[in-house]
């Protein structure tokens, strides 16, 4: 059971429109404060003791 739905031209038009708006979107760079928060993020998860659990408190040797 196909549906086939025929776009008209104004249809058309405003999904081009909606294309190009959020192509320009992802293509534009990532705000400094943005990339600083991301760093710092990473610096922290790198300093992080891996026995922590995500929580920051110690793992249990039981589980």
């Amino acid at each position: 059971m196909t549906h086939k739905h025929d776009t008209s031209p104004l249809e058309e038009q405003i999904a081009e429109n909606l294309q190009r708006a959020y192509r320009q979107r992802a293509e534009e760079e990532v705000p400094d404060r943005f990339r600083d928060l991301l760093r710092m993020l990473k610096e922290q998860d790198q300093q992080s003791d891996p026995a922590e659990g995500r929580s920051g408190e110690p793992r249990n040797a039981d589980g």
